[in-house]
C-alpha cells in the first residue's frame, strides 16, 4: 500500500513516503528540493511531482539534494533529466550530489553535465547565485 504523509510550515513542505523523504525548502525565489532514502520507481513519482509544483511557483534557481539518498534508481534520474527540461530557460538548475550511490552513476551515465551535479549544497548555491 501507497502511503504519504504531507506537512507544511513557512516555507518548507515535507512529503514522506516508504523508503524516501522530500523536502521542498525556499529561499526567496531559490526552492531547494532534497530528497533521502531510496529513489526508484516507487517513490520517484513523489520528486517529480515535489519538483513540478516548484517549477510552476516561477524559481530563479532550482536545486536538487540528494545528499541523503542511499540509492539512486534510472526512475530517479529520469525525473531529474525531466525536471531539467521542463524548467525555463531563464531558470538555473542544479543536482547536489557527492556520494557513490549518486554522484558516480550521474557521472557514468553522462548526465552530470546536462543537470549540472555539485558535490554540496553550499557550492550549488555559490554557483547558482542561491
Amino acid at each position: 500500500m501507497d502511503e504519504q504523509a504531507t506537512a507544511t510550515t513557512d516555507n518548507v513542505t515535507t512529503a514522506a513516503d516508504a523508503g524516501c523523504v522530500i523536502n521542498e525548502e525556499w529561499f526567496g525565489r531559490t526552492v531547494v528540493v532534497s530528497a533521502s532514502g531510496v529513489v526508484d520507481m516507487l517513490t520517484s513519482p513523489h520528486l517529480e511531482a515535489s519538483l513540478t509544483t516548484s517549477l510552476k511557483r516561477n524559481p530563479a534557481a532550482v536545486i536538487v539534494d540528494l545528499s541523503e539518498v542511499e540509492f539512486l534508481a534510472s526512475a530517479g534520474m529520469g525525473v531529474l533529466v525531466a525536471a531539467r527540461e521542463q524548467a525555463a530557460t531563464d531558470i538555473r538548475f542544479g543536482v547536489v550530489a557527492s556520494g557513490p550511490a549518486t554522484s558516480r552513476p550521474l557521472t557514468l551515465i553522462g548526465l552530470a553535465d546536462i543537470i549540472g551535479l555539485y558535490p554540496t549544497l553550499a557550492e550549488a548555491r555559490d554557483a547558482l547565485g542561491a
